[in-house]
């Protein structure tokens, strides 16, 4: 069998990765090394690892360097054919990693395999089976809240590209394409990933079958001034280095009819609005958007530099790109929880 390398960031939540981790002993599938990338912990996670799960390859880092970097710096370590992306706040079903390796030990072109990860108490709501993106670069988990048994779904669906909240990455994919970037430092990477091996031909499935509960913004918060800010900034970045042209040059239209999309949210207190309603420092939240667009074009330099590269490397057209993008494409309706 091929040998996986998981790689789990972890941050002051010990906890929650405890919980994991017995979930990883009770494996059906046993080719596997766990790396666990500890961003710096105070609560004594690396202590607990150590005398708990002596098993386990830990990483200590004296700061907290993000989700992206903790990752690539666990990709150093790591040996396996596949390498399996893990969130601290998931617990596994026995039978997960043996449904997750299943397809793309079937076909060569696949290189990214997303797991079906449901709400943490109720294997039947989705809260992330494949991602959808945003005419201005703001991406999402598809069928977010949705039951499955309801939507009959095969045992692999095509997907845009994997949450790396429980994901299969093909190690030959990402030594062509690259891991995440390590200037997202958290949020969206998984979308800038994605896209990039998207360009590169790479094609991306959802095992239905292998399936993880998530304790959904467990480390990040829901709505954090830090995630509102990562987020605000890093979809943007998401456009400009993998957008085709003709989308790219009306992300700015995009952006001014997501704020009106928005703001209907928060004004009728409907959807992700209602959060923003009830949430006690709404001013950091509106500081937290402005610095996030600020840094995003501060930024842009940089990211048009990395868009030239992939855009020298592609192997697939811009027909094919936009063909995926509105298959995959995500209304600012269902961004926002407006039905």
């Amino acid at each position: 069998m091929p040998k996986l390398s998981i790689i789990i960031p972890n941050w002051n939540q010990f906890s929650l990765l405890s919980t994991c981790l017995k979930s990883l002993m009770a494996q059906t599938f046993a080719g596997f090394e766990t790396i666990v990338v500890d961003n710096g912990s105070t609560d004594g996670s690396p202590e607990s690892i150590k005398s708990l799960f002596p098993w386990v390859r830990l990483i200590e880092l004296e700061t907290n360097t993000g989700f992206a970097t903790a990752n690539n710096i666990g990709l150093e370590h790591a040996t396996g054919k596949y390498i399996i992306t893990l969130n601290n706040d998931t617990r596994a079903e026995p039978n997960w990693l043996e449904e997750l390796v299943k397809p793309a030990e079937d076909d060569p072109q696949i290189g990214m395999v997303a797991s079906r990860t449901c709400i943490w108490d109720n294997t039947d709501i989705i809260d992330t089976l494949g991602g959808r993106i945003c005419r201005d670069g703001m991406s999402r988990g598809a069928f977010r809240g949705q039951s499955f048994s309801s939507l009959n779904l095969p045992d692999l669906v095509p997907i845009l590209y994997p949450s790396p909240c429980a994901a299969l990455y093909r190690r030959s994919m990402l030594d062509e394409v690259g891991f995440f970037d390590d200037d997202f430092f958290a949020y969206a990477e998984d979308t800038d990933l994605g896209l990039r091996a998207r360009w590169m031909g790479w094609q991306a499935v959802a095992a239905t079958n292998a399936i993880v509960h998530h304790l959904y913004s467990a480390t990040g918060g829901s709505l954090s001034p830090m995630k509102v800010f990562l987020v605000e900034r890093n979809h943007y970045w998401v456009a400009v280095k993998n957008f085709p042209t003709n989308w790219l040059i009306l992300v700015p239209f995009w952006t001014i009819f997501r704020f009106m999309v928005q703001f209907k949210s928060v004004f009728a207190g409907q959807g992700t609005g209602e959060e923003f309603q009830s949430e006690i420092n709404r001013l950091a939240l509106l500081k937290a958007t402005l610095k996030g667009q600020w840094q995003a074009l501060a930024g842009l330099p940089g990211m048009i530099g990395k868009r030239k590269e992939i855009m020298r490397k592609r192997q697939v057209d811009n027909i094919q790109i936009c063909r995926l993008f509105k298959q995959y494409r995500l209304s600012f309706h269902d961004l926002f929880d407006l039905r």
